[in-house]
């Protein structure tokens, strides 16, 4: 198995930055797909990156051009970025892998295995 634990989470103001940490443990090398996720009260969990084995990446159309996925390998951590936070990023956010994932579908929560605890994020 995996095991994965996010931190990083906080609260902050409107246009400030946070950057989330998750670190993987356990069988990590069949680990292809990392991504982050997120859930607000009362919605449902919303895909917001990816970042594959050959280090493509996907970003939820909220979040492009604000939020940067990228991982360490050797420190088996993945990262996110974000900038310019908005009061509507508010969320708890989770770290989720997988070995491999169906090409499209990478944004989808029902394609991972392995999740991580999350890390609440508040911007006001």
């Amino acid at each position: 198995d995996v095991q994965l634990v996010e931190s990083g989470g906080g609260s902050v103001q409107a246009g400030e930055s946070l950057r989330l940490s998750c670190a993987a443990s356990g069988r990590t090398r069949g680990v292809g797909c990392m991504a982050w996720f997120r859930q607000a009260p009362g919605k449902e969990l919303e895909g917001v990156a990816v970042i594959v084995s050959d280090d493509r990446t996907t970003y939820a159309e909220s979040v492009s051009g604000r939020f940067t996925i990228s991982r360490d390998n050797a420190k088996n951590t993945l990262y996110l970025q974000m900038n310019s936070l908005k009061p509507e990023d508010t969320a708890m956010y989770y770290c989720a892998a997988d070995s491999v994932i169906l090409p499209g579908r990478e944004l989808e929560d029902s394609q991972y295995t392995y999740w991580g605890q999350g890390t609440q994020v508040t911007v006001s």
